[in-house]
């Protein structure tokens, strides 16, 4: 198996020249040109591999913006289509604690031999703290009574909202060789931190099968560990 994914790996690819300049302009950076996704069957089951067909230097934008990053599924077969993902820029400075981070989502449906597929697209990007909270919009029916006393059905909208990102642990080493150091004398343990729900908004309503419904939505993410 090994073999074989280092064989597709190679596959398109150019040899490397001796003495040939692999850097970019400053200004720019290095990036995929071309991506395409390609199904594996191994023994714990399917998986899907992104596959660089090649490279190009492209200029990087100094301001949080969302970038094109196209992705080729089910290449070389009659299904065969390219959709537009998106990335997040990375500028090279950050304001503070911020970071240009995904803010939202979309999603695009591509037709494959099982009929379809969902592929997760990147709309917009912002600078956010690495932990921090994006919407995600729900719908509900409830009963409610109009001004005449009559029942109704509506559609109810409630942004549950998620979170995203990422929380470092910090530096684990206590005790350092001498000030400055780099030799770590004592190192801690470090407990995984995670990005999540900090503050909520509890929604209660009459659903339509005339029940009292609860949903909680989030309105702040925090790292916890």
């Amino acid at each position: 198996m090994l073999d074989f994914l280092r064989s597709k790996k190679l596959q398109g690819g150019h040899p490397e020249v001796p003495g040939a300049s692999c850097s970019c302009p400053a200004g720019s950076r290095c990036e995929p040109a071309r991506i395409h996704v390609e199904r594996l069957l191994l023994l714990e089951g399917d998986r899907e591999v992104e596959v660089v067909g090649g490279c190009h230097c492209s200029a990087w934008p100094e301001e949080c913006l969302r970038l094109p990053a196209l992705k080729t599924f089910f290449p070389d077969s009659p299904w065969e289509v390219t959709v537009d993902v998106g990335r997040c820029s990375e500028p090279t400075y950050s304001a503070g604690s911020l970071f240009c981070m995904p803010t939202k989502f979309s999603t695009a449906l591509v037709k494959n031999p099982s009929g379809g597929k969902v592929i997760r697209t990147l709309e917009s990007c912002e600078m956010k703290e690495k932990c921090y909270r994006v919407s995600q919009v729900e719908y509900y029916y409830e009963i409610v009574h109009s001004s005449t006393g009559h029942r109704e059905k509506r559609l109810k909208e409630i942004d549950v909202g998620r979170c995203l990102g990422s929380c470092s642990s910090g530096d684990p080493c206590l005790l350092r060789e001498s000030q400055g150091g780099e030799k770590c004398l004592a190192w801690a343990e470090v407990a995984s931190r995670r990005c999540a729900p900090h503050r909520y908004d509890v929604h209660i309503f009459r659903s339509h099968r005339d029940r009292i419904r609860t949903v909680v939505a989030i309105q702040q993410c925090k790292c916890r560990g």
